[in-house]
């Protein structure tokens, strides 16, 4: 049982007896007031008293009449007055009532000075105040946290990175050698301010860090402080928005008034898209509780000093929703694009995160960097910690290559669904949808080679085919994007020649297809027709607001042959893809049963399937030896049989 705590149930039970007793004192202070003078003489003259009390010194009587039980209090005023006033008709009483005789007990009694008389309750008032007290006490010591948020609301909440295990610097930053190199500058007057304005040089008050999603901006921000030896003041862009009017204007307020009394220092607003927007975006007009806060964070960020040393370091992945006031000269007037790394980055980054992380011989991080093209520095990060998982959990003492392969696949595709139980014929279409996005992509120059075909069920996909660029590509040629759509639409393709019906399997190759035929017309200007034009706005999000009510800047005559140039794009792609699969429809039905025994079938094996139509020899030769050693030992058991057959019949 829990210790119980009287300290809390005292006040519970002190206070409602203190409230009995201030009522049952007024009770009899009312019974006292109730009787007069005249009242208590014309009881005795009338012979009503039957019994009576009387002290002296105080003047304190109590009395009982006759026919009640209920006893008289009464506070007389001058004892010796009343005596003599009752003393006559206390004699004539008893000498009517010779058998019962009323005998006044004339009492010696206490001091009966006014301060004893209310001793109690002056007693039990302080008593009571006492307990209130203490009570309000505890409430407010208990409501204080709740208090100080009320009192504080208007306080930025800011996160200040002082922890020197936590301090990062430019070495934890790899794949960003020019991002360094641009934030240098901002180390530099941080360290040394006086060197810049001795030259009469204006450091940017602002650097905006714009870039995909988990490239390291935060990262990028924290280095910087953690160079320059400075405060890092770091709040996300939603922690100013609240639905009270005006309290993310005074958190503004108060996170640039903490940031300048610890000068030299940085702010980082992440995300600040989330309060950055442009403003009259959206329904909400101009004067919502965004839009003030924006206004704030405006003036504070052009208000201050060329020396006062406060620079603002902001991210965002999208900064074309960003306001034009926000990105102007003497905010941020510099930005820093932070992009997906390249083979040389990608491989820097594996190398930081694979520090404290025991690898085997066979790991080769160049390799992983090059079959990871499009990867961010979280991507890695998570890729590395996934392979380390997947070691822990085979009880293995180091990661080797078998658990990066197979956390790449997790990571790019999903987890394995081994439970989920598929059908032959599932199965077999499965294996000819893959088997046909691979195929056309073997025979179409621009595409990536084939690394990993499986039908396995990974994620929401009830197989997959994976592919490993060669190298980073920087622009996407037309013939690129055509045969793109080829190879999407390898999947639907041979559903039709082998089954003559087809699947939903292909719905995502069919919109993405469709996807990247639009983008060619509307966008890159790529159709014959239309010429080199973009149609809409660049944005076909409604997100910005500003684009709500606008009509878009094509006619209708326009749309339909837009309509028409993705329907020839679609059309010509699938009827190249068909006669890819027609002609090498050998191909497609070996690798599909191939990948309907093995389930899985990698970069070699297809490579071998392709060109000699079979397996490779090594790979049956070590299923061979994995059963060698069993057969083996079957034959020394038969010729141990034979062995004793022989003796038994000599014997």
């Amino acid at each position: 049982m829990k210790k119980f705590n009287w300290k809390v149930i005292i006040p519970y039970i002190l206070i409602p007896a203190m409230f009995v007793g201030v009522i049952y004192m007024y009770m009899g202070k009312e019974q006292q007031k109730d009787l007069q003078y005249y009242e208590v003489l014309q009881f005795f003259d009338e012979q009503q008293v039957v019994e009576a009390d009387l002290n002296m010194n105080s003047g304190a009587m109590t009395f009982k009449l006759k026919g009640e039980d209920k006893v008289y209090k009464y506070t007389v005023p001058n004892v010796n007055l009343f005596v003599n006033d009752v003393h006559e008709s206390l004699r004539e009483y008893n000498k009517n009532n010779p058998d019962k005789p009323i005998e006044f007990d004339y009492k010696a009694g206490t001091s009966g000075s006014w301060f004893v008389t209310m001793l109690p309750s002056i007693l039990l008032t302080v008593g009571l105040v006492v307990v209130m007290v203490v009570m309000f006490r505890k409430m407010n010591s208990s409501l204080t946290s709740e208090n100080n948020r009320a009192m504080n609301f208007g306080k930025a909440r800011v996160k200040r990175a002082e922890d020197e295990t936590m301090k990062v610097t430019f070495k934890d930053v790899a794949g960003a050698d020019e991002e360094k190199e641009e934030l240098t500058e901002i180390v530099e007057f941080l360290k040394n301010p006086n060197e810049f304005s001795n030259l009469g040089a204006r450091i940017p008050k602002g650097v905006l860090l714009v870039g995909p999603p988990g490239t390291g901006k935060t990262l990028l921000a924290r280095a910087v402080a953690g160079e320059a030896n400075a405060p890092f003041f770091s709040i996300s862009g939603s922690d100013f928005v609240e639905m009270y009017v005006g309290v993310g204007a005074s958190r503004v307020r108060d996170l640039f008034k903490e940031a300048k009394k610890s000068q030299p220092s940085i702010i980082f607003i992440d995300e600040i898209d989330a309060v950055g927007r442009h403003r009259g975006a959206g329904m909400g007009g101009g004067h919502d509780e965004r839009e003030q806060t924006l206004n704030q964070l405006l003036v504070e960020m052009d208000g201050f000093g060329a020396n006062e040393g406060v620079i603002v370091i902001a991210a965002t992945n999208r900064p074309d929703i960003l306001d034009p006031a926000l990105l102007r000269p003497g905010r941020f007037d510099r930005q820093v694009t932070v992009g997906y790394p390249d083979v040389k980055g990608r491989e820097e980054i594996l190398q930081v995160h694979a520090k404290n992380k025991p690898l085997a011989p066979d790991v080769d991080l160049h390799q992983i960097a090059a079959t990871t093209v499009g990867f961010t520095g979280a991507d890695l990060e998570n890729l590395l910690n996934e392979a380390a998982l997947l070691a822990a959990k085979r009880k293995k003492l180091a990661i080797t290559m078998e658990e990066i392969e197979e956390a790449t696949m997790k990571v790019v595709v999903g987890s394995e669904k081994k439970s989920r139980k598929i059908s032959e014929k599932d199965k077999k279409i499965t294996a000819y949808h893959e088997a046909g996005h691979a195929i056309s992509s073997y025979y179409l120059e621009s595409q990536d080679p084939v690394t990993h075909i499986s039908i396995v069920p990974r994620g929401m996909a009830a197989g997959f085919t994976l592919y490993t660029p060669e190298q980073d590509k920087t622009h996407l040629l037309k013939s690129r994007m055509l045969d793109d759509i080829v190879s999407l639409l390898g999947g639907r393709v041979a559903e039709q020649i082998i089954f003559n019906d087809i699947s939903t399997g292909a719905s995502n190759d069919i919109q993405r297809a469709t996807e990247t035929a639009r983008n060619m017309i509307t966008k890159y200007g790529m159709s014959e027709k239309l010429g080199p034009i973009a149609f809409g706005s660049g944005n076909d999000e409604v997100f910005l607001g500003k684009d709500y009510n606008h009509m878009r800047n094509y006619s209708e005559n326009i749309a339909a042959v837009i309509d028409e140039e993705v329907e020839t794009i679609i059309r010509d792609a699938y009827n190249r893809t068909e006669k890819i699969l027609t002609e090498h429809i050998d191909q497609l039905h070996i690798v599909s049963e191939a990948l309907i025994k093995l389930e899985k079938i990698d970069k070699e094996q297809f490579e071998s399937l392709m060109t000699t139509g079979e397996l490779p020899q090594e790979k049956v030769l070590e299923k061979t030896e994995e059963i060698l050693p069993e057969t083996e030992v079957i034959e020394e058991t038969v010729e141990e049989i034979n062995e004793n057959t022989e003796n038994s019949d000599n014997a």
